[in-house]
């Protein structure tokens, strides 16, 4: 079989059959009278087999090794392939990811693309301080998209710098409630809580909902972070969950008792501003200062969260828990009613 009928069939051009040929794998076993290059049978077959091999990644050099070493082992060959495809897939994936975002940053020319491109680069930054500066700056000409603020929020470590994203990402806008939600059900307990906190601070009643769905989370610090950021917006479903966490009641017994419990007295003070709420959430705190199972100092923390709840039930609580007998009790309830009665 000529050289032209080889590349018709094999579909490798007469040009790199040449150039196998050159590096000795695959030689012509004869010629014609002319002298033409004549492939047998056999020839074609090791052509089939070595396009079969370089369609697995192998170098020319290793599909040599392959098919002329008779002790090659495949086995290592074939982990490195996987190795490197492996590599080669996450280089190309974040190559797409890249060009998504500053495809959804909607360049006007070249010189924004480049702007979006060095801001990307500077939010991955090794360095604390360039990333928090480039969280605060992702507004104007080039603001950061979306997807990039959310990416960083989870992965930021630093406490400052987590704030300038979180503060970027509440401007921003867009899909960051929903982007975020998708993140609470990570498997990393520490993306879970730094979804929620940016959440907390996500404006729009999106956020308002997602943080309602939170507080049935089975991750107890998305729960404690939800609460809070839902009595600031005045979501009367959160009272439950907050008296739970100022009495320090948990699901989990190995959760720490009492965690986050003034940030939860903090907003049902809020909530308390509400006549319509102040009675009920006074009720639910005098509901658990009357079980017996409620140890001294959850009885200490119900009664300074009472301090900051107006109303006659508060107030009657309040005149009663002056007598407890317990010192810190009395004192903290008769405090607080001197100060009521502008004493």
């Amino acid at each position: 079989m000529l050289i032209g009928d080889v590349a018709r069939r094999s579909g490798v051009s007469a040009r790199m059959l040449r150039h196998y040929e050159s590096l000795g794998l695959v030689r012509p076993t004869g010629r014609t009278g002319s002298g033409y290059r004549e492939y047998s049978g056999e020839d074609v077959r090791r052509i089939f087999h070595i396009e079969s091999l370089r369609s697995l990644g192998l170098s020319l050099r290793e599909v040599g090794r392959a098919l002329d070493d008779p002790g090659f082992a495949p086995a290592e060959l074939v982990d490195d392939l996987v190795r490197r495809t492996r590599e080669r897939i996450a280089a190309e994936t974040e190559l797409l990811t890249r060009l998504r975002r500053i495809d959804a940053a909607e360049p006007a020319g070249w010189e924004d693309v480049l702007r979006t491109v060095a801001l990307l680069q500077a939010l991955r930054s090794k360095d604390a301080d360039t990333r928090q500066r480039t969280a605060l700056s992702a507004s104007g000409e080039a603001p950061l998209p979306v997807e990039a603020l959310v990416e960083a929020v989870l992965e930021e470590s630093d406490p400052n710098v987590a704030g300038a994203l979180r503060w970027a990402l509440a401007r921003a806008g867009g899909d960051g409630p929903a982007l975020l939600a998708e993140a609470l059900d990570s498997p990393a307990a520490e993306v879970r809580e730094r979804a929620v906190r940016s959440l907390a601070e996500m404006p729009g009643d999106g956020a308002t909902a997602l943080l309602r769905d939170a507080l049935a989370h089975p991750d107890a610090t998305v729960r404690r972070c939800a609460a809070p950021a839902l009595g600031a917006r005045g979501v009367a479903d959160a009272i439950p969950a907050l008296v739970d966490m100022v009495v320090g009641e948990t699901r989990d017994p190995e959760e720490t008792q009492g965690t986050n419990d003034v940030d939860a007295a903090d907003a049902l003070s809020a909530l308390a501003g509400d006549p319509a709420l102040a009675d009920r959430i006074a009720g639910a705190l005098v509901d658990h200062l009357a079980r017996a199972t409620t140890g001294l100092p959850a009885r200490r923390r119900l009664t300074q969260a009472l301090a900051d709840v107006p109303g006659a039930t508060a107030a009657r609580a309040l005149t009663d828990l002056s007598h407890d007998e317990d010192r810190a009790v009395a004192l903290t309830a008769t405090y607080v009613l001197a100060l009521r009665e502008g004493r």
